[in-house]
């Protein structure tokens, strides 16, 4: 029983998933693809996490390898490492954010791999994929900037002619646009009774990782007209009573619905404050007058990690008691591979399912940093 115990503890686990992190390194020799499917395996795992245990790391001889990157001049203990992996992996206040020099430090010490040898360019905004909207401002500020610097940067041998060639080259994938689609494929959400359950999506690859995938408008209506399409899809007739928007680039979603597909029907408007792990509703939020138990069409640029949409549902309900909601997003984030057929291989299903919506509506998967609308809406 003893031994039980002991094999079942955190430490225990945690050499296990090391071990398991060093074989996934040596079949792919990438850290990156070694944390993913580690990522896919385990989803309890945060990408912090991961990317550790891809190179066969404890806490204690992660702090010893990000020592041995600042030349010493550090003196980080194990337990940093826990509280960031900590922070990373709950949305509660325990453990403490890493700040933006601590990641690039991170990223540079895990791009060595289990020999500690390997020079795999491994992203600081990798290593917070799910936590990234939870960082503050400023680092929030750096790692977009960061990424798109790095993104741009010509290799070293590139000669002066071809430089502004390849810098060039490189902004213009900073936007994408309707080439940006990836393959279709049917994913299963959840549905009204006896409602066709299967929603035709798309992916979004991101040619730049690390980045954030900006959309142009020719992409942001062709995922609109995708929605539409889920809906008229649904099995029997939709109609509703209102449309409601989460913030600027929701808010746009809403409109375009309610005037292509629910006659012109009244429009919403939620804007959310965020501050690290809080949410709060914004005073210029507009809810219309409805009739008793409407039923609302609640619509958002993108689901990642944080339980927005369980906040959302819970103020729109507390303003129309009896309402019954469905969901349109436009991007949800995926757990490992873009093209999924599992509702549960979205980071955000457990939020959305608490969130008991009547049906939801997934225009396109995406990869984490995420994804940004035309004109940066928020």
């Amino acid at each position: 029983m003893a031994k039980q115990s002991r094999d079942s503890s955190p430490q225990a686990r945690g050499r296990r998933l090391a071990r398991i992190g060093s074989e996934l390194w040596l079949e792919a020799g990438s850290v990156k693809k070694a944390a993913t499917e580690l990522m896919r395996r385990y989803p309890v795992i945060c990408s912090l996490q991961a990317h550790r245990y891809a190179c066969g790391l404890s806490q204690d001889q992660a702090a010893v390898r990000y020592n041995q990157m600042t030349g010493h001049q550090t003196s980080l203990g194990g337990t940093s490492i826990n509280a960031w992996e900590t922070w990373a992996r709950e949305r509660s206040r325990a453990g403490s954010a890493p700040s933006f020099t601590s990641l690039l430090i991170l990223a540079a010490a895990y791009g060595g791999g289990p020999t500690g040898v390997a020079e795999e360019d491994v992203s600081p905004g990798d290593l917070v994929a799910e936590a990234y909207e939870r960082l503050s401002v400023e680092d929030q500020l750096a790692l977009k900037r960061y990424a798109t610097i790095n993104s741009a940067s010509p290799p070293d041998t590139t000669t002066p002619a071809a430089e502004g060639q390849a810098t060039e080259a490189a902004v213009a994938t900073k936007t994408a646009g309707p080439h940006a689609a990836g393959s279709d494929f049917i994913i299963t959400a959840p549905t009204v009774e006896y409602g066709n359950p299967d929603r035709l999506a798309y992916s979004l690859p991101n040619p730049t990782p690390g980045l954030l995938l900006n959309l142009d408008w020719a992409s942001f209506g062709y995922g609109i007209e995708r929605l539409i399409h889920q809906i008229k899809n649904l099995g029997r007739r939709t109609d509703v009573d209102a449309c409601f928007g989460i913030n600027e680039a929701g808010l746009v979603m809403a409109t375009f619905l309610a005037s292509a597909q629910f006659g012109r029907c009244p429009i919403g408007y939620l804007k959310c404050n965020k501050s690290r792990d809080f949410i709060s509703l914004d005073k210029a939020s507009m809810f219309p007058d409805l009739p008793d138990a409407p039923d609302i069409v609640l619509c958002d640029f993108e689901v990642k990690h944080a339980d927005v949409v369980g906040f959302i549902s819970r103020e729109i309900r507390s303003h129309y008691p009896g309402a019954q909601i469905y969901f349109a997003v436009f991007g949800a984030m995926t757990k490992g591979k873009l093209e999924v057929d599992d509702f549960d291989d979205l980071t955000g299903a457990n939020i959305m399912r608490a969130a008991n919506f009547k049906a939801v509506f997934i225009a396109a998967t995406m990869s984490p940093p995420g994804i940004e609308p035309p004109l940066e809406l928020r």
